[in-house]
């Protein structure tokens, strides 16, 4: 059974929109986040506290990459749904995402009730 959202045309479209705008400025974020990685060399550090920070700095701007890899890849999960007509459905009981949710997180996967029970389910681990 093929459940398709109700969304307008024209809904889809601002959607779609959002979504490859947030996918160029993360892209555009990730470019900057390596480049200054890379700028940071830890063999011209001095001394000791010169090294573990700009370690630190280093690990730090790589470590902000991850969580933007992921919410990249939750975006091309979306624009996925949105060719196959399912976008705004909760994949976990297949309801419609409130339209403010989609506009707040416009890669949004799950229903908030969905949601919170997922993120229940993870703290209870």
């Amino acid at each position: 059974m093929t459940v398709k959202t109700r969304l307008t045309k024209k809904e889809k479209e601002e959607f779609r929109k959002l979504l490859l705008e947030r996918k160029k400025s993360i892209i555009s974020k990730l470019s900057r986040y390596y480049a200054e990685s890379k700028e940071i060399d830890t063999d011209t550090a001095l001394d000791l506290v010169d090294k573990a920070e700009t370690t630190y700095t280093r690990d730090f701007l790589l470590g902000l990459t991850d969580s933007e890899r992921e919410q990249l890849e939750m975006i091309d999960q979306a624009l996925e749904r949105l060719k196959k007509d399912e976008y705004g459905l909760c994949l976990i009981c297949h309801k419609e995402i409130s339209k403010k949710r989609l506009q707040a997180i416009p890669w949004a996967a799950y229903c908030i009730e969905c949601q919170e029970k997922k993120e229940g389910e993870s703290r209870g681990r």
